[in-house]
């Protein structure tokens, strides 16, 4: 338990800015990735066991929350698979580029190309909420 406590008091203190920033949020977002992984293959598997059950998850799944938890998905989904698009560049092809000011350029680089990618996509996902929720826009 202690090194647990070790590990938390480091990841607070410490002020490593935009690369610590990137580290926390490529460790957030893989472990929010692995947990969604874990729930959709057991639900899938309500399918074949308990189809009265899938059919009630299914139900939970349409709600705002769940709808909202799903468009934080897709930013843990694109952020993670940029930042570790970033992370094997710069480890596997061009070390050599790895330099304090470059690399916090390229977290700023990793999070506008996320939120550009997840702008639209959460709009679209925030529209059919609305839409199929609270029956707007002609829904």
């Amino acid at each position: 338990m202690s090194s647990f406590k070790t590990t938390m008091i480091g990841y607070v203190g410490y002020r490593g800015r935009e690369g610590q920033i990137s580290f926390l949020l490529h460790r957030i977002t893989g472990l929010g990735t692995a947990l969604f992984l874990t729930i959709h293959i057991l639900d899938t598997s309500l399918v074949y066991f308990f189809p009265q059950l899938y059919s009630h998850a299914i139900d939970v799944y349409r709600t705002t929350a769940f709808g909202i938890g799903e468009i934080a998905l897709v930013f843990s989904v694109l952020f993670h698979g940029v930042n570790g698009l970033r992370v094997a560049y710069v480890d596997l092809i061009a070390p050599k580029l790895w330099t304090i000011p470059k690399s916090r350029s390229s977290v700023r680089w990793t999070l506008a190309v996320t939120l550009i990618l997840w702008l639209p996509a959460a709009g679209i996902m925030l529209y059919n909420i609305l839409r199929h929720n609270y029956g707007l826009f002609g829904g």
